[in-house]
């Protein structure tokens, strides 16, 4: 049963990402695909977040669901949505600033930390309030390190 939610579950993440970049201002289709990217996250972090910061009432099987999609957005192969020359200075839709392509290597490894703080909170998201608040730190303080050191401010 677990596998063909799991299934399911990806299913839904796939089509989301392909209705949602259809939305997005840029041309660019890479820009798009990642801007849907991030969408997921930040819709399934804001369930995570409700129920941390006690906006929401914490339900285990929610929170459980929402960290599964974020593990498994993580673990879309994104290679193919940073091309050179989609960043800010090229295509203003986009807030992904040069320096993600002059230290790539870094890029990679917040990715990774993100990857490994997702599956930190699967594991914690459908024990309790308190599990899930613990968890949340972590997996925000990624999303964080990422956007303060790539991502222009909003204007």
């Amino acid at each position: 049963m677990m596998k063909k939610s799991s299934i399911f579950a990806a299913g839904l993440l796939s089509l989301a990402v392909v209705g949602t970049a259809i939305a997005q201002d840029s041309e660019n289709p890479a820009v798009k695909a990642r801007t849907s990217i991030m969408q997921l996250y930040a819709f399934n972090l804001g369930t995570l977040g409700a129920m941390a910061k006690g906006e929401a009432e914490y339900d285990a099987e929610a929170a459980t669901r929402a960290a599964n999609n974020i593990v498994v957005v993580s673990q879309i192969d994104q290679s193919a949505m940073w091309p050179a020359g989609s960043d800010n200075v090229s295509d203003p839709s986009t807030r992904a600033l040069p320096a993600i392509w002059e230290n790539f290597a870094d890029v990679g490894a917040k990715g990774q930390a993100l990857a490994d703080a997702a599956v930190a909170m699967q594991a914690a998201a459908g024990q309790d309030v308190e599990a899930l608040k613990g968890a949340m730190g972590q997996l925000g303080g990624t999303c964080s390190a990422c956007h303060k050191a790539y991502r222009a401010p909003e204007n």
